[in-house]
């Protein structure tokens, strides 16, 4: 897709768009291309798509993957800790060899992924907080009657 492009760009309906978002997000791909990178370094986004030159100013996951990470691994993991410890009670050197690197690199490594879902979620689903178009269009100046999305 040509950056200088006035067509819209083409995103996916239906069942193709559920697809969509977690390929582009678990690659880390351009979720209006396809093509392009998402990030520029592990956690970093890209400001443009060197493919489409999609901006990436409307990417505003927060704190999400943090918490999606936190919520999908830790909380069972610290319950199998708890677990085991009340059960049988193992030595230190037990949990220090299994338990912390388990909880580190389980709620680390799939922050990138998550990140890239939150990211393209919020770009197929034309996500932003509510009332906040006019103020969008201040701070960036971009055209009242053009979306972010589509710049």
């Amino acid at each position: 897709m040509d950056p200088r492009s006035n067509e819209p760009p083409v995103t996916p309906a239906g069942d193709q768009k559920l697809r969509w978002i977690l390929r582009c997000g678990w690659k880390g791909l351009c979720p209006r291309c396809g093509e392009g990178r998402m990030f520029k370094s592990w956690l970093k986004i890209t400001d443009r798509c060197d493919r489409c030159g999609l901006d990436y100013r409307f990417a505003a996951p927060d704190d999400g993957p943090a918490f999606f990470s936190l919520c999908i691994i830790s909380v069972p993991l610290v319950a199998f800790m708890v677990w085991l410890e009340a059960v049988h009670s193992p030595p230190l050197w037990v949990h220090l060899v299994t338990s912390v690197p388990l909880l580190l690199i389980g709620t680390l490594l799939p922050l990138r992924p998550i990140k890239g879902w939150l990211v393209a979620s919020q770009f197929v689903n034309r996500a932003q907080e509510a009332g906040t178009g006019r103020l969008w269009t201040q701070l960036h100046g971009t055209a009242a009657d053009t979306n972010d999305f589509d710049q």
